[in-house]
């Protein structure tokens, strides 16, 4: 592993292609939280921490011509499961960003990303020399908010297409990865944590309230 890793090298991919079967469907990432969308309140959070981006969404992408991202479909067909996504995203990063070797991932659904999320993943990566890093609370990890080696793309490639591996656990597990614990955030005079995600249309109901309470 390179000694240092530049924020500006690491690419990322917002994971938006399921199916958002809790929220009634429809796509999550357009989901408005006070006055926001879902997906905005993401970009304004991780843009500063990485290089290039891109959205992994199905279906039409003009729908999001607004925010301006490279939008792509994923890779391995039927709604696999965000392995999948996380594939989608290494393999358009290797495309048209190979100065990349390292890639970022974050659901479409989760507002209050830390802003110091990319520096915390990679110091503890690099401690430990892992491939791999994913976020924590609570004692609960959150696979798919992590940092990825382009070097691992095409044993991912195996495990989703050949495997038909779905449990992001199961792979990372192969190849070390290290976790890193984040702390809650307050808002609105409650402690929320960071990885919160708007699953069903009250999620964003309470949330909504205790932001409105910061204002």
């Amino acid at each position: 592993m390179s000694d240092i890793i530049n924020n500006d090298e690491i690419a990322a991919v917002i994971l938006a292609g399921g199916l958002a079967r809790r929220m009634g469907g429809g796509d999550k990432a357009q989901k408005m939280l006070a006055g926001q969308s879902l997906l905005d309140r993401i970009l304004t959070r991780i843009k500063p921490q990485i290089g290039p981006l891109v959205l992994n969404a199905n279906g039409d992408p003009k729908r999001f011509s607004h925010t301006g991202l490279p939008v792509v479909e994923d890779v391995v067909e039927g709604h696999p499961g965000p392995l999948a996504g996380v594939l989608t995203g290494l393999d358009w990063v290797a495309k048209n960003h190979p100065e990349c070797q390292w890639m970022l991932s974050v659901p479409c659904d989760a507002p209050f990303i830390p802003l110091d999320l990319v520096q915390r993943l990679k110091t503890v990566m690099k401690k430990d020399g892992h491939p791999l890093a994913c976020a924590q609370s609570h004692g609960r990890t959150h696979p798919v908010v992590g940092l990825w080696s382009l070097a691992l793309r095409e044993d991912l490639r195996q495990a989703v297409v050949d495997e038909e591996l779905r449990k992001v656990d199961r792979w990372t597990a192969r190849h070390g990865i290290s976790h890193v614990d984040f702390d809650d955030l307050l808002i609105g005079g409650k402690l929320i944590d960071p990885f919160f995600n708007a699953n069903k249309p009250f999620d964003l109901d309470e949330v909504e309230e205790l932001l409105a309470r910061n204002e």
